[in-house]
C-alpha cells in the first residue's frame, strides 16, 4: 500500500514474513495453566477497587472468580455484558493506569498486580456460545440511525438491538471498527481480530451496516433526524491537528494515523515506505505506536519529540517503555520551529527549539538544533472532521471547544440526537470509555423514545 506523501521513500530490505514475525502479539496470551495460577491470585474483593475504576464497569472480580472456578462463558458473558468489545479492550486497554493500578496487590511485597487485561483476554479467546450470548428483547418498532462503526457507534448499536430496536449504522470506510481496525498498532490488535469481533457483535441480528456513508457528503444529519426516530453521532476523530509550519505538506510529512491505517490494512509489509530515518512528534500513544512500528519496518534512527518532559506524556509509561525498549531515541523539552527542505522541495529534517517551564508557562528559550530526516509523522493529537457536522442542522449543535457539547445522557440540544466517544467533551480519548458511552447512550435513547411512545398513547 503505498503512501502518496512517502512514494519515493524505499521499501524494507527484509522479506513479508520476517517483517510479520515483528508484529506478532506485544503481549502473549496466557495459557490454561496460567490463567488458572493467575485467577488463584485475586483476592475477589468486596467493593473492589479494579471494578470501580474500570470505565466500562465490568465485575472483574466476579470474572476471574469465574476463570478459577473453570467457568470460562461465565465469565465471558460477564464481561460482554458490560463491554460487548471486551476482546480488544483487554488488548489495548491501558490496564497500568485502571484496573491493575487499584489491585490490591499492586504493590512492593507482591511484586505485580493480577493481570487483569490478559485474563480478560483469556476469558474472551476461549468462550465457546453456541449461540450469540444475549437475547434481544421483543420489538419495539423503534428504528436508529448510529453514524460511525467505530467502538461508540457499535457498542450503541448492540445494545439498541438488545433492547428490541432496529439499528441502521453509516460508516464512512470501507470496514467496520473505527481505531481498532485503522488506528491501533498492528502488535496490539493481530490476526484480524477487530473484524472477528465486529462480526461476533452483529450476531445479535437487528443491525444494518452502510459503508462508504460519510456524514457531510452522501449523507445529511437533517434526512437521519427526519427518518429515524432517533439518531447517535459516534464520529470520532477524524482529522488530524497541524503543526502550523511552513512546508508541512511537503512530501515527507504525513499524520501518523494515515501511516499506521496503511500499515493495519496492508498484507505485504514490504510494500510500505520505510524511511531510514524519522521523526516523530507527540507524546501519546499514537506516538509510540507509530515510532515503534516504523523502527520494527527497519529504519534505523527513529526519534521521537516532545515539547514538555516524561512526566506530561499522555502516553504511560508501559507506552515510553516500550519505545525504548525497541530502540526508540526519545527528546524533550523541544517543539518544532520549521520543516527542513532539500532541493526537491522534500522532507530533509526538521529544526526544533528547546523549551522550559517559565513562571509555570511553557516556553521557548531560543536555543534551536536540527535532527536529519527522510519522513516526520506528526502524533500531535485528532480533531473533528468538520465537514461532517457542516449541514444546516448539525450546525445548531452546540460545541465545547471542537467537541459535542451532550448532558450527562448523551443528549445533544438537538432533540432525538445523542453522541458519544471521543467527539464528545468528556473524553479521555480511551477504547473503553468510548464503548461505555455508546452503552449509555443506547439505554438513554431507549428510555426517551419509549417515553415519547408512552406519552403519544
Amino acid at each position: 500500500m503505498m503512501i502518496e506523501s512517502l512514494k519515493y521513500i524505499p521499501h524494507p530490505k527484509e522479506a513479508n514474513e520476517s517483517l510479520a514475525k515483528h508484529f506478532t502479539d506485544l503481549a502473549p496470551a496466557l495459557n490454561e495453566r496460567q490463567a488458572a495460577i493467575e485467577s488463584a491470585r485475586c483476592l475477589y474483593c468486596y467493593d473492589a477497587p479494579c471494578t470501580r475504576i474500570c470505565p466500562s464497569e465490568i465485575d472483574v472480580a466476579a470474572f476471574i472468580r469465574n476463570i478459577h472456578d473453570g467457568n470460562v462463558n461465565g465469565a465471558a458473558a460477564g464481561i460482554l455484558q458490560q463491554n460487548i468489545l471486551g476482546g480488544s479492550c483487554a488488548r489495548v486497554c491501558p490496564t497500568e493506569i485502571l484496573c491493575e493500578d487499584s489491585c490490591v496487590r499492586n504493590h512492593d511485597a507482591e511484586g505485580q498486580p493480577v493481570k487483569i487485561g490478559l485474563l480478560q483476554r483469556y476469558a474472551i479467546d476461549h468462550m465457546s456460545f453456541a449461540e450469540h450470548p444475549f437475547k434481544r428483547a421483543a420489538s419495539t418498532g423503534k428504528k436508529i440511525a448510529v453514524v460511525g462503526a467505530g467502538p461508540a457507534g457499535l457498542s450503541c448499536a448492540h445494545r439498541l438491538a438488545m433492547l428490541g430496536n432496529d439499528v441502521v449504522v453509516f460508516e464512512a470506510r470501507e470496514k467496520s471498527g473505527g481505531l481498532n481496525e485503522y488506528g491501533i498498532a498492528k502488535y496490539k490488535l493481530t490476526d484480524n481480530f477487530a473484524q472477528k469481533e465486529v462480526e461476533f457483535l452483529l450476531q445479535i441480528g437487528g443491525i444494518e451496516i452502510r459503508h462508504g456513508q460519510i456524514l457531510g457528503g452522501n449523507l445529511q444529519l437533517k434526512d437521519l433526524h427526519a427518518q429515524y426516530d432517533a439518531v447517535f453521532l459516534g464520529l470520532g476523530l477524524g482529522t488530524s491537528k497541524q503543526l502550523g509550519l511552513t512546508g508541512e505538506d511537503a512530501p515527507g510529512l504525513l499524520a501518523a494515523v494515515e501511516y499506521i491505517a496503511a500499515l493495519r490494512q496492508t498484507d505485504d509489509l514490504t510494500s510500505l515506505p520505510v524511511p531510514s530515518c524519522a521523526i516523530v512528534i507527540g507524546a501519546g500513544n499514537t506516538a509510540i505506536d507509530m515510532a515503534v512500528q516504523i523502527q520494527r519496518l527497519g529504519a534505523e534512527e527513529v526519534t521521537l519529540v516532545y515539547r514538555r518532559g516524561f512526566e506530561a506524556m499522555s502516553a504511560t509509561e508501559h507506552e515510553q517503555h516500550i519505545a525504548k525498549e525497541n530502540q526508540v531515541r526519545m527528546r524533550t523539552w523541544a517543539q518544532p520551529q520549521q520543516v527542513l527542505l532539500d532541493d526537491a522541495g522534500r522532507v530533509r529534517g526538521m529544526r526544533f527549539e528547546r523549551t522550559a517551564m517559565n513562571n509555570g508557562r511553557l516556553a521557548g528559550t531560543g536555543e534551536t538544533f536540527e535532527i536529519a530526516a527522510d519522513a516526520i509523522f506528526k502524533a500531535i493529537g485528532q480533531s473533528m472532521d468538520e465537514t461532517s457536522i457542516s449541514d444546516p442542522l448539525a450546525k445548531t449543535l452546540k460545541r465545547d471547544g471542537d467537541k459535542i457539547h451532550v448532558d450527562d445522557q448523551f443528549r445533544t440540544v438537538l432533540p432525538r440526537i445523542y453522541a458519544g466517544g471521543d467527539c464528545v467533551a468528556p473524553g479521555q480519548d480511551l477504547t473503553v470509555q468510548a464503548v461505555q458511552h455508546g452503552k449509555l447512550a443506547a439505554i438513554a435513547i431507549h428510555q426517551d423514545i419509549n417515553a415519547l411512545k408512552a406519552e403519544a398513547q
